[in-house]
């Protein structure tokens, strides 16, 4: 499945969760590294900040098993880290 400007938030934050599945145990990454750079350039900013804040509230709660939010990088990117 391809992304672009008309893929939806809630299919975003599926492909985002599938990504996490293929990382290994203690790997830290951001949201936007669970695309493709191409993927997430395609992704219009203000979706961009909403999936952020989707996926925050899904490491918080539903994915705290998988998920350790870890705090921000310098550029205020959210870390997390897969259990």
């Amino acid at each position: 499945m391809g992304i672009d400007s008309y893929t939806s938030l809630k299919e975003l934050m599926s492909i985002a969760k599938e990504t996490v599945a293929e990382l290994r145990q203690d790997e830290q990454f951001i949201v936007k590294e669970l695309f493709r750079g191409f993927e997430w350039n395609r992704i219009a900013k203000g979706d961009r900040t909403k999936l952020g804040s989707m996926f925050f509230n899904y490491a918080e709660n539903e994915g705290s098993t998988l998920i350790l939010p870890l705090g921000k990088t310098p550029q205020n990117q959210q870390m997390y880290k897969k259990l």
